[in-house]
Formats: C-alpha cells, sequence, structure tokens
C-alpha cells in the first residue's frame, strides 16, 4: 500500500485502528479537553494521561518511540509561553539585570511553563495517535457524524486536498530547476551563483508556486462542481455505533471526569 509522505496515516492490524472513527474522534478530543482543564501542577494526573497516551500507543502498533518523535513538533511552539516565567509573581528563583529592567523567574511561573509544555506534549502524542490510525475520509465522516458545521468540514477537507496540490507543484518546479542547474565534477568548484542570486531565483519560485497552484486549484474546483460538488463529498453513512462501543465511549468519558475531579482536588 503506497503512503504519501504527508500522509500520517500508518496501516496496521491493531485494536485502534479497527475502533469505529466516531469513538477516536470523540476520545481523543475529550482527552485532549481534560488535559488542557487540568489546573497547573497537578502531576500525579500528568503522569496518570501520559501513562494513557503511552498505553495506546503500544496497543496501536505505531511505536512509541516513532509517535515521541513526532511530538516534537509541539516543543518550538511551547517557547511562546517562556514570558510565562518571568511574568507570574511568586517566590524568586533567578534573576538577571538587562539593563534598566530586572528579570525575575519566579517559582511559579516555572510551575506553570512547565504544566503547559507537559499538557501540550500529552495532548500533541494524542493528536498524532488519531491521525496515525484513522484515514483522513474517515475522520471526516465521523466529524459530519458528530454535527461538526458542515462549512468547517468541507474547509477541512479542501484544505487537506490542495495540500497535495502545493506539494506536487512545489516539487515539479524543483525538478524544473534541477534539470537546468549544471554541476561539476571538479572539487572544490561551486556551482550556482552568488546567495542574492539564489535568493532572487527562490523569491521567484515562490510567486511562480503561488500562481500555479492557484490556477490548478481553480481548474480542479471547476471540475468538483461539473461533476455536482455542493459542499459535501457524498459517501456511504457510518453504520450505528453498536452496545460496546457506547460503553467504551461512557467508560472513556468517565475515566476523564473522574481525572478531572481528582486534579482539581489535588
Amino acid at each position: 500500500m503506497h503512503v504519501h509522505f504527508l500522509d500520517p496515516y500508518r496501516p496496521r492490524s491493531s485494536p485502534v485502528h479497527a475502533l469505529d472513527p466516531r469513538l477516536k474522534l470523540v476520545l481523543t478530543l475529550g482527552f485532549i479537553l481534560t488535559t488542557a482543564l487540568v489546573p497547573p501542577g497537578a502531576w500525579p494526573v500528568y503522569i496518570l494521561l501520559l501513562a494513557i497516551v503511552l498505553s495506546v500507543e503500544i496497543i496501536s502498533d505505531l511505536g512509541v518511540g516513532t509517535v515521541l518523535k513526532r511530538s516534537a513538533l509541539a516543543l518550538p511552539f511551547v517557547l511562546a509561553a517562556v514570558p510565562i516565567l518571568f511574568t507570574i509573581p511568586g517566590t524568586a528563583l533567578w534573576s538577571i539585570q538587562i539593563g534598566p529592567w530586572e528579570l525575575v523567574l519566579s517559582a511559579a511561573g516555572l510551575e506553570r511553563f512547565a504544566s503547559i509544555a507537559a499538557k501540550s506534549w500529552i495532548s500533541v502524542q494524542a493528536a498524532i495517535i488519531l491521525a496515525s490510525s484513522t484515514p483522513f475520509p474517515e475522520l471526516l465522516a465521523a466529524m459530519r457524524a458528530i454535527r461538526i458545521p458542515r462549512l468547517l468540514v468541507a474547509i477541512f477537507s479542501l484544505m487537506w486536498r490542495y495540500l497535495f496540490v502545493l506539494v506536487d507543484e512545489a516539487l515539479r518546479l524543483l525538478r524544473a530547476r534541477a534539470s537546468r542547474s549544471g554541476r561539476s565534477d571538479q572539487p572544490g568548484l561551486k556551482t550556482g551563483g552568488s546567495l542574492a542570486w539564489r535568493g532572487r531565483v527562490a523569491g521567484g519560485m515562490a510567486g511562480n508556486l503561488f500562481l500555479r497552484a492557484y490556477e490548478r486549484s481553480e481548474r480542479i474546483y471547476m471540475a468538483m462542481l461539473a461533476r455536482g460538488y455542493d459542499g459535501e463529498i457524498r459517501k456511504e453513512p457510518l453504520p450505528r455505533l453498536g452496545p460496546g462501543g457506547w460503553l467504551l465511549l461512557g467508560v472513556g468519558l468517565s475515566v476523564y471526569l473522574i481525572l478531572l475531579v481528582v486534579s482539581l482536588i489535588l
């Protein structure tokens, strides 16, 4: 089975992959919401949430190491919370003088920053499991089944499909550039122009990419309209949930509620 390098879905024969996409979507959204609502500093609950997501990674046969590597994507966004370290009042742990300003690292700020980093990391792992164990068309069907607005589902669908169009046009431009670029076998001989020239070429390629992708997307959209597209892609409805599915949903949401209550008590 061919898998595009942009597609996060990884086919496996695991119970997580075989689960109904509506259950996976609702349980994942509930898990992320619960993680976000857990107050800062509730470390025992964070450990339990991490244990849950690691257990699902093992059951899904995706590989704990693979999911952990991909979850590193959240680390750059956590840097946006760095100012919290110095803006929340509390016991001073460290200070530095920068001109007329003094930055003071507080214990409360450090706890809040560590909590945000932990919750972001755990939530991203849950989202990666959902995307890696569920084909995107099934996710769209699950969104429609749980009554997410039709316009949002259409936006998600077109965004996903046109992402591949954009990448395809970018690869075409790169192949065209490579076919017109001379290379020398002599060691130490630098090929290509100056840095400024390379910058101008890259800027021209970016503009050309936008125009080509826009024109191609227009052609695709007109072709879709000619075939009866009205904002929703028709497919067979998902089967009704059985008693086992409802039981799993109830148990999962109950566990989330218990963890949230325990975190508020702590």
